[in-house]
């Protein structure tokens, strides 16, 4: 499993592939000053890490919801400069919840592009039990908002079990949060004119998903905090025998 603390191993060419895109682009992207300059190795090749690859994909779903490369800049700018790959996954997963779902039928070696990564069986599988992908007849359905998304989960060890007994506790929980906000801001829109209430719901959507993701992040790390503080034996009953 890699984590954000690794040293940069990727070469410019391995990058592009892992990314989908070009050396060109990626050079491109450099000296707009999108990426920052890759970390000098030996005889000063260029060595480009999980950040990169992470702030690319950042920029593909930018690209993605139809912002140009001027607004691309001021966005990436607005930005912290040190964010960790992780930091940039969950920004990535933000601006792709502002557009609806899109599934499109892909075929694997497209699945596997768009994914940024060789898939093996057991991958497609555990993207399917996320919900990320479906499959049939030789071609995928796969939900491109959120398949780079579910492809960096595929690190995680997790079975695929555990990870459609996560969905279902994050999709009713999100669901039940989703309803409430929706009737409280109904009463809040009720006397409003049809485009105003319109605006108010473009402009809300995204800083409603960001709150609910800032709340949602302090919660799990105040619950995984708990962890190491917890041994076997306070978490599970004693038995006695009688």
């Amino acid at each position: 499993m890699t984590t954000d603390t690794e040293e940069p191993t990727l070469t410019i060419d391995e990058l592009a592939a892992r990314a989908g895109v070009t050396v060109r682009t990626v050079r491109f992207y450099g000296t707009k000053g999108l990426l920052p300059p890759p970390v000098l190795g030996p005889r000063r090749v260029g060595r480009y890490g999980r950040e990169h690859l992470a702030r690319l994909a950042l920029i593909e779903e930018l690209q993605h919801q139809g912002m140009t490369l001027a607004g691309i800049e001021r966005y990436l700018r607005q930005l912290p400069p040190d964010l960790s790959a992780h930091d940039l996954a969950i920004h990535r997963a933000v601006v792709a919840s502002w557009a609806p779902e899109t599934v499109k039928r892909v075929t694997r070696e497209e699945l596997e592009r768009r994914a940024g990564r060789a898939l093996a069986d057991e991958d497609v599988e555990r993207l399917v039990a996320m919900g990320v992908v479906r499959s049939g007849d030789g071609e995928f359905e796969a939900d491109l908002g959120l398949l780079r998304l579910g492809a960096g989960l595929l690190d995680v060890p997790l079975s695929p079990e555990a990870i459609f007994a996560a969905r279902k506790v994050l999709l009713e929980h999100s669901r039940a949060a989703a309803r409430e906000l929706s009737q409280l801001f109904r009463g809040e829109v009720a006397e409003r004119d049809a485009r105003d209430v319109r605006s108010l719901s473009a402009h809300m959507h995204p800083l409603v998903v960001q709150a609910l993701l800032t709340a949602f992040q302090r919660s799990l790390k105040e619950e995984l905090g708990e962890w190491p503080a917890e041994s076997p034996r306070e978490t599970r009953p004693s038995r006695q025998s009688g």
